[in-house]
């Protein structure tokens, strides 16, 4: 049974909305009386059958989904060196084959957005490889730099930047903890440079980018310190009090949530030093130390 709601069309026994479709046997039928509404539905499913999850993918026979991550989205064409027997073709078919992928080639770069475009793209996959972020803000980040091409901000400004600050951007509206040194230190550019094309970006795209919260970052700094589950939990209770309190108002939230785990660690009997934690969160012991004594006022 598969059941569609229908908000156009309505049950005419009891008015209901409630629309449900027999594949099997091509019946609309009312979900709330059992009215047979119509007899002679097509079905628009597939005409094959699949009992798992893998065996349905392995049957579908539709393309991919657009991606905005690739220069042409997806719908670029590829020319086999074989055909759908698995045969190779003769020198006169290859041939030919040879110079309509040439061609396919220039066709595809044949403007400066188009390679802007591409080696943009590039430096993205790499960056999100290094990063390792999932296919969703790579996704997300392929949209904003479109946006830029578009309006042409990108004219004149190198694309290593531009792309690491649209990253960037991105992971901090999803609330990922990534790190301005992290990016640099994956990146060509330094992060003086990345922080201002990142705050040309917020100015020019009227973008909205909440502000950052210390837990957020509790996961990433216990999964390079190796902490316990207990810890980490302890350290988002701690986090949820001085938020509470306006504690962590003006304060870094890696370093915040670098000084709660030192805490937790301390409550919970781990040892951990503040050296190893402040490293993991990408700030100095010092930071640490004072974010410490803000946390310890709670009691």
């Amino acid at each position: 049974m598969k059941k569609m709601h229908d908000q156009t069309h309505a049950c005419p026994e009891c008015r209901s909305r409630k629309i449900i479709q027999d594949g099997g046997s091509g019946e609309i039928v009312c979900g709330d009386c059992g009215l047979v509404v119509s007899e002679t539905a097509v079905n628009a499913g597939p005409e094959w059958r699949a009992f798992s999850l893998k065996e349905s993918e392995d049957r579908t026979r539709i393309g991919l989904p657009v991606r905005f991550s690739l220069p042409d989205m997806g719908f670029s064409t590829t020319f086999l060196p074989s055909d759908s027997y698995g045969r190779g073709p003769n020198e006169k078919t290859k041939f030919e084959m040879y110079r309509l992928k040439k061609w396919q080639h220039q066709i595809s770069n044949n403007s400066i957005h188009k390679k802007n475009l591409s080696w943009a793209m590039l430096e993205l996959d790499r960056l999100c490889c290094r990063l390792n972020l999932p296919i969703t803000v790579k996704e997300e980040t392929a949209i904003i730099y479109r946006k830029i091409l578009k309006k042409g901000f990108a004219q004149g400004r190198s694309i290593s930047p531009l792309i690491a600050a649209s990253l960037y951007t991105v992971c901090r509206m999803n609330q990922i903890p990534r790190t301005l040194e992290e990016f640099s230190r994956h990146s060509p550019i330094d992060k003086k440079q990345i922080a201002q094309y990142y705050r040309m970006l917020l100015r020019e795209m009227d973008l909205r980018v909440p502000v950052p919260k210390a837990k957020h970052g509790v996961s990433k700094i216990a999964s390079e310190t190796e902490l316990s589950e207990k810890t980490q939990r302890k350290a988002i209770e701690i986090l949820g009090e001085a938020e509470r309190l306006k504690i962590t108002v003006g304060k870094s939230p890696m370093g915040m949530a670098g000084a709660a785990l030192y805490l937790a660690c301390m409550m919970n009997g781990e040892k951990r030093t503040q050296k190893m934690l402040a490293d993991a969160s990408g700030v100095t012991e010092v930071t640490i130390r004072n974010h410490c004594k803000a946390l310890k006022e709670l009691g």
